[in-house]
């Protein structure tokens, strides 16, 4: 643990409390090094996010946008994120329900209207009614360095909503009770005299005794010689970019190109360095990356003068030390989070590497570029004007006074300070925590997690739709449903709500003597009863009856709305059983911890949902549905039209194997069965013959066999299909089913039945794609292909 206060009061927050933290500091006062602290020591299950790709790698995090698939336009509140445009991974709402912390870097630069879209994202998939979905949130980063970037039209929308672009302003944060803490200690500066103007800066209030010094610096003529090693800071990139190219061109060596060696998945925005890297012997370099072998010779920002190149590596020189460094390429990693099948935790999966030597020109940096670098001595070129922050982060960069020359002189009207920023700071300032309010954070904490062990408030959402549902839609709905919803919801998470509330109540009180709940004997005792309570009402009021139900529709729309809800309501059941099974024997918030992620992440066999009491097998179902949906598709014409789901069940129950068993199917009159029945009993045979179902008498056989031997033998009489479909009052897509069954047996060919350039073409596009189903073949191919003449090539190619 930290000997700096502030860090140590900042790392038991995140370890003892679920409070959201907002950590800022000046810079030099170790954030990055609080960052991958937390990341290498907490026990909690967590996931780094950044707002740029670059941020992201130096974080060893992934960018908002990509984890928690954000558009890049505003996101207005109340109104959903346009992230439907991808759908989110099971791997990855499998992350986000199992979180405890989020970790989002360079804060700074983070949108009002991005941090509420991240509340948006994580309500949907954690918890509806808490913010951040009850997760913990610790934001990093200081608002007088880097500012968010908006466009003015952006700004048009977002200001009807926000009064300022920065995180603060976001309604999320307003309700997140949010802890602030700032680092005070400065690393990298010792002058105080230096630390005192910088100070001034940020805060805007440079007086007159600190310009004096601070200008004592300006040099509008300086020019180092290369030894120094001075780098200039500028706030251009096509200004760093002219000064390095110049000072490049004036060495007269030869000129040394490293190519990147990249692989699997990085952005091109997100790299670190230049894919072809062009150096010279004599060149002033940067190191971009921290030394990655035990030496740790050099670090992100040291600088120094190249003494010779070989064709994988570079020598540097750096200052009057003694040892000059060799360095190899170095890899930044692009990493994916993914969970552990075996242990379920939550693991780092590389999806791309970029390897390059560790350097890049060094005569000049933009300002931006520069945040989080050291130098001992720099050039602060200021031309142009700075936008807010870049005053303080450009001489903060310095470690002293006396590295420091200014092309230009600092003035007031050089420092462009936010107001509203400054005014969140001091807020900042005076309301920094103490180890009373971090001990009462903590008691709180622990009885958040009790708590929410017995919180039913997530049942009611799913429970009170399928209630509506099934009263919006009762004569599409068949089956035993509303009584066993309502007891469900009355005598199950209703009444468990009120327990629960008066339990939460009875614990409050009895936590009053200040004793961490996980050590009180009291609420040990109080705890494990409630638990044997909760389990057996769970099972009784909810389990009991949710298992009762039988539903089926032949309304997709209220079946897909429902078996939704129905999935919800089940998949809380089994997290709530899971964890109140695992909990029998008291409290402890790790233990507590572990079983709400495993709760989340447990691989349970799905119970199958109930439509009609049956022996049938899904397999059966699913194959018949998409016999239908074959056909309606092919025919244009609603599913119901060619069986009712009532008769696809009573087919499952009973495996018609002939046209004249078929006929007994409630809903399959003679005009359904003339026109699909083949193909119906096709599907059904086939079934019966891969799961070794009794095989049906050679009179059976025969009769099926007549019904096709008709429709072959009319068309080798000369007749069309369109004329054998009027001739037995039958549809032009049995005919040519019945017809397309003789390819493989080669009475009839394919050519026969399609014209030659489509068949090359549909077996050309068949040879292109991977398929496990007719019907996402079709989905795949040219929409000019009907079903038919898919199934039919099919046919051929396997003959």
């Amino acid at each position: 643990m930290s000997t700096n206060p502030e860090l140590e009061l900042a790392l038991n927050f995140i370890e003892k409390t679920d409070r959201n933290l907002f950590i800022t500091g000046k810079a030099g006062t170790g954030k990055t090094t609080f960052l991958h602290q937390i990341k290498n020591e907490s026990l909690k299950r967590l996931v780094i996010v950044a707002p740029t790709g670059v941020a992201a790698i130096n974080a060893k995090g992934v960018t908002i946008h990509s984890f928690f698939q954000m558009p890049f336009g505003p996101i207005l509140p109340n109104q959903p994120p346009n992230n439907q445009q991808r759908r989110f991974s099971k791997t990855k709402i499998d992350i986000i329900k199992s979180l405890d912390l989020v970790i989002i870097d360079e804060i700074s630069m983070v949108r009002a209207d991005l941090l509420d879209g991240i509340d948006q994202v994580m309500r949907r998939y954690k918890n509806r009614n808490k913010v951040f979905g009850g997760a913990q949130i610790l934001m990093i980063g200081d608002l007088q360095q880097l500012a968010p970037v908006v466009r003015p039209n952006e700004w048009s929308l977002l200001q009807q909503h926000y009064n300022t672009v920065y995180f603060f302003s976001s309604k999320a944060f307003q309700e997140a009770n949010v802890v602030s803490i700032e680092l005070k200690h400065i690393y990298r500066q010792k002058n105080e005299d230096f630390i005192t103007i910088l100070n001034e800066i940020r805060n805007d209030n440079l007086s007159e005794k600190s310009a004096k010094i601070l200008n004592e610096r300006y040099n509008p003529t300086f020019s180092p010689s290369k030894e120094e090693g001075y780098i200039t800071l500028t706030t251009h990139n096509n200004r760093a970019n002219l000064i390095n190219d110049s000072e490049l061109n004036k060495i007269t060596n030869k000129s040394r190109f490293f190519d990147a060696e990249i692989s699997g998945k990085f952005n091109e925005n997100s790299y670190p360095n230049a894919a072809k890297l062009e150096l010279k012997v004599g060149a002033q370099v940067m190191f971009i990356k921290n030394d990655s072998s035990q030496e740790k010779r050099y670090f992100n920002g040291k600088i120094g003068i190249i003494t010779d190149i070989s064709k994988t590596s570079v020598t540097v020189q750096c200052g009057n030390e003694a040892d000059e460094i060799v360095t190899e390429k170095e890899t930044w990693s692009n990493i994916n989070y993914s969970i552990n099948e075996e242990t379920k935790e939550i693991k780092e999966d590389l999806v791309g590497a970029f390897s390059q030597i560790p350097l890049r020109l060094a005569w000049a940096i933009t300002i931006h570029k520069s945040q989080g670098l050291t130098f001992e001595k720099a050039i602060i070129d200021a031309e142009a004007s700075f936008a807010h922050g870049q005053t303080y982060v450009a001489l903060s960069r310095c470690t002293s006074l006396e590295g420091l020359v200014l092309k230009t002189p600092i003035t007031s009207n050089a420092i462009i300070n936010d107001k509203t920023v400054s005014v969140f700071n001091l807020s900042v300032e005076e309301n920094h925590p103490d180890e009373s309010i971090l001990n009462q954070s903590e008691i709180e904490f622990q009885l958040n997690l009790i708590s929410e062990l017995f919180d039913y408030q997530p049942f009611l959402y799913p429970i009170t739709r399928l209630i509506d549902i099934f009263y919006k839609n009762q004569t599409s709905i068949k089956g035993d449903v509303i009584d066993h919803l309502q007891t469900i919801k009355d005598d199950g998470i209703v009444a468990l709500m009120k327990v629960s509330n008066g339990f939460k109540n009875q614990l409050k009180v009895l936590s009053e003597d200040n004793v961490l709940p996980e050590n009180s004997s009291t609420i040990h005792e109080r705890f494990t009863k409630a638990v044997a309570y909760f389990l057996n009402h769970t099972q009784n009021n909810i389990q009991k009856p949710l298992d009762a139900i039988n539903f089926s529709t032949d309304n997709k729309a209220v079946k897909a709305d429902f078996s939704k809800q129905f999935d919800s309501l089940q998949e809380k059941l089994e997290e709530k059983l899971f964890a109140l099974q695992k909990m029998t024997t008291g409290f402890k918030v790790q233990s507590y911890l572990e079983v709400r992620a495993k709760a989340v992440l447990q691989k349970m066999e799905p119970k199958k949902k109930k439509k009609v009491a049956s022996k049938r097998d899904p397999i059966l179902a699913l194959k018949l549905r998409e016999l239908r949906d074959e056909i309606r598709v092919a025919e244009n014409i609603p599913a119901f039209q060619i069986f009712t789901q009532e008769s696809l069940y009573a087919m499952c129950d009973s495996l018609p194997r002939t046209e004249k068993d078929l006929l007994n199917i409630v809903g399959m009159g003679k005009t359904r069965v003339a026109k699909y029945g083949d193909e119906v009993l096709d599907v059904i045979n086939r079934y019966c013959s891969e799961n070794g179902i009794n095989k049906l008498n050679e009179q059976k056989k025969e009769d099926k066999k007549n019904t096709k031997q008709i429709s072959l033998e009319l068309f080798r009489s000369g007749m069309s299909v369109l004329e054998i479909a009027k001739e037995r009052k039958l549809t032009t897509g049995t005919v040519t089913s019945h017809l397309s069954s003789y390819i493989p047996s080669g009475d009839v060919d394919i050519l026969e039945l399609i014209p030659i350039e489509k068949y090359k073409k549909i077996v050309k596009s068949i040879d292109n794609v991977e398929f496990k189903s007719l019907t996402e073949l079709k989905e795949k191919l040219d929409k000019d292909f009907t079903y038919s003449e898919i199934r039919m090539v099919l046919k051929s190619l396997e003959s």
